[in-house]
């Protein structure tokens, strides 16, 4: 195990953000000095966890936030600040099960005791915008078909080249960078890992976009849908499955459809099946249904799904398959918790494995220009409403992800909904006051 104290004086490190994540996938942090770590590395950092989105009472005991030393980075930007991952335990002893990191390290348990290690890959997407966020920052960034423009791109050269540059220098391999379908929009790609370490990099990844964003007097934004009538933030998850005893990929079977073996078929029907429900982990924010549910945007098509159907190599799909032994979910966006995202696709995948689930018909068509060929897939949920009430009668689900996360979830879920129907919008004013 890694000792924070020794690393601090082999870095030079001078202080550590011992950080965790909350439900609605804010990150939380305490500002350590290196002389405190090593009784923060064994008792934990502590923390009121009412204050922040947990299900929690301010009559409940201190939450410790404990660092999980192998997690830790230093920051690329600030050499004298180290980030560390933390789990979330109870003063009493007892680990916190709503925990998004703590309901992973479950899961991954689960899988491990199947023999089995999910492994994935994230596309998270993201706005480079004026500081107060109201506009992209390029106004030459005016192109009806924006994708890959590589003029686009090069006006935003330090601040791509810089994030890329630190996840060169971590060890990260990443492989490529692009301007996005939307004005103003941006993702960068790294390799895939095991699904906590995916998790933990993700988390990073926002963080460190959205500091050297402000370094350059740039607002970066992972909002699924932060201007209309352009395209959302997607985080598509690329998924395989492997045998931790053979070593092999369990999802590649080159004599079966699309290279994906049994088991695989039956990680996806667990996803297939389940898809309507675990919207709400994938597209977790009001505005996340102005995304999944876009009429066309000025560059032709959402890039988003808006019905549970599964493909080939075809993006229009919630699924594709594009080679053997993997898959693409293409439902989550860029507001989703990076260990929520994990969790949820090993609870319902490892369902899938369990009940032998079927993922159902492969369709082929355009589903954007014939989706209405379509007559027997579910559609996914209409607004955040309709994705609490899924996950709430999907018991399955319920069960896999934690009676205990479930209910914590789904309650803070419905306080964010009473919330934002209670407010007044511009458009009620407009459609409605001369009524």
């Amino acid at each position: 195990m890694i000792d924070l104290a020794s690393f601090a004086r082999e870095t030079g490190v001078k202080y550590f953000m011992i950080s965790y994540t909350d439900l609605f996938g804010a990150q939380r942090a305490k500002l350590v000095p290196a002389q405190a770590i090593a009784d923060m590395q064994e008792n934990g950092a502590g923390f009121a966890g009412f204050a922040t989105w947990l299900d929690l009472t301010p009559a409940h005991p201190d939450m410790l936030a404990v660092p999980d030393a192998s997690s830790v980075i230093q920051l690329p930007w600030k050499k004298d600040v180290a980030w560390v991952a933390s789990n979330c335990v109870m003063s009493d002893g007892e680990g916190l099960p709503q925990a998004p990191r703590n309901l992973l390290a479950r899961l991954i348990a689960e899988a491990a005791e199947m023999d089995l290690e999910v492994k994935t890959g994230v596309e998270p997407e993201f706005f480079l915008l004026t500081p107060e966020g109201t506009q992209i920052s390029d106004p030459a960034d005016n192109a009806v078909k924006p994708c890959y423009d590589q003029q686009a791109v090069m006006r935003r050269y330090d601040v791509i080249a810089e994030i890329c540059d630190y996840m060169l220098d971590l060890g990260w391999e990443p492989y490529q960078n692009d301007h996005e379908d939307a004005n103003g929009q941006f993702e960068m790609n790294w390799k895939y890992d095991g699904a906590m370490s995916t998790a933990d990099k993700h988390s990073f990844f926002k963080f460190m976009v959205k500091s050297v964003a402000e370094k350059h007097g740039l607002r970066a934004t992972f909002m699924p849908k932060p201007i209309m009538g352009l395209t959302g933030n997607g985080c598509h998850a690329h998924i395989s499955v492997w045998n931790t005893k053979t070593g092999k990929n369990a999802f590649a079977d080159d004599t079966k459809e699309l290279g994906l073996s049994d088991a695989g078929r039956t990680f996806l029907g667990g996803i297939m099946k389940h898809a309507s429900a675990l919207a709400v982990i994938t597209n977790p924010t009001v505005n996340s249904y102005k995304r999944i549910n876009a009429p066309r945007t000025s560059s032709g098509a959402t890039w988003a799904p808006n019905t549970v159907t599964w493909t080939g190599n075809n993006r229009t799909h919630m699924v594709r398959v594009p080679g053997p032994g993997r898959f693409e979910l293409r439902l989550p966006d860029g507001a989703v918790n990076p260990y929520l995202l994990q969790a949820v696709i090993i609870a319902a995948g490892l369902s899938g494995m369990r009940s032998k689930a079927d993922p159902g018909p492969r369709h082929d068509i355009d589903m954007y220009a014939e989706g209405y060929k379509v007559k027997d897939a579910p559609r996914l949920p209409l607004n955040l409403l309709d994705a609490i009430r899924a996950y709430d009668a999907d018991e399955g689900l319920k069960t896999a992800m934690g009676t205990e996360f479930s209910s914590a979830y789904l309650k803070l879920k419905a306080q964010e909904w009473n919330t934002y129907t209670s407010h007044l919008t511009q458009w009620e004013r407009d459609t409605t006051l001369d009524i």
